[in-house]
């Protein structure tokens, strides 16, 4: 099976207001499990939000980290 493309910036732009940690981690080019162990510990690189068991990512977030903007201080 071929493994999807690393998405561009262009596309994370239109994706929906959050996305999963698979789609996250693919825009970020490391792996699931990584990002995943990053939001347990608390120190994800982009926001997410807990819905039931699992996480979502803030795209708004992403396309900040992906652009390079700074990020506000929490």
């Amino acid at each position: 099976m071929k493994k999807p493309s690393q998405p561009t910036l262009t596309d994370v732009r239109k994706w929906p207001a959050t996305v999963s940690v698979t789609e996250a981690a693919r825009a970020i080019g490391c792996s699931r499990s990584h990002l995943y162990e990053r939001v347990k510990c608390g120190d994800s690189p982009v926001k997410t939000i807990p819905v039931g068991t699992r996480h979502v990512v803030i795209t708004a977030d992403l396309v900040r980290l992906l652009s390079g903007e700074a990020r506000e201080a929490a």
